[in-house]
């Protein structure tokens, strides 16, 4: 099968990391995951030409992954906006604001290798990731910068285990992504791990 999300995902540095399927509030739950940083001149408009896999092409198992890799994106990016509010740590609103410009980025690359593959992405966050949402919201300062850097470590332990299972189960591109993702999912827990350290 063609490398067509590593076209499109891969080859633009990497991105999109999942949002497992069940989240709470809490500092040991799994909320969501983040995507790689992608090099802004990595892409071009060369790189959105898609072809290869389509939705016929994909296993339950890899829809299920690249659905909650979209949704994990949209959250990574309203979770990251917050950060970048209420944080009170410095390195956590960095962290946050990288964290909104990869994840942009991916999900835009997401959206385009959806349309090629006529593969219908969803739009909106599930009701528990809407609650995380809602609930960083409430937090600011201290109280936030634990609640944030303690999920965002959780989550990227989860989120490894999860695409080496689709890097070893899943098929074609996909696939093919979550095994090129994994380097990068495991460099953003060092930084989740020390930003969470900072914090401390």
């Amino acid at each position: 099968m063609k490398n067509s999300i590593l076209t499109i995902l891969a080859i633009t540095a990497l991105v999109s990391c999942k949002k497992t399927e069940n989240t709470v509030v809490d500092n040991n739950t799994d909320s969501t995951a983040m995507m790689a940083p992608m090099d802004s001149t990595a892409m071009t408009s060369n790189d959105a030409t898609m072809g290869g896999m389509k939705t016929a092409d994909m296993t339950d198992q890899d829809k299920m992954f690249v659905d909650a890799a979209a949704k994990g994106g949209m959250m990574e990016v309203m979770l990251g906006n917050i950060a970048e509010t209420n944080a009170s740590n410095q390195m956590v609103k960095d962290f946050g604001k990288m964290m909104v410009t990869d994840h942009s980025k991916a999900n835009e690359a997401l959206k385009s290798w959806a349309m090629n593959a006529k593969y219908t992405l969803p739009t909106s966050l599930d009701a528990d990731q809407q609650k995380m949402v809602d609930d960083l919201k409430m937090k600011t300062g201290a109280d936030f910068d634990k609640a944030y850097t303690d999920m965002m470590v959780s989550d990227h332990k989860k989120d490894i285990a999860e695409f080496k299972k689709e890097a070893s189960e899943g098929t074609g591109d996909v696939k093919a992504f979550a095994s090129t993702t994994v380097p990068t999912l495991e460099m953003h827990l060092t930084k989740a791990e020390a930003a969470m350290n900072a914090v401390k």
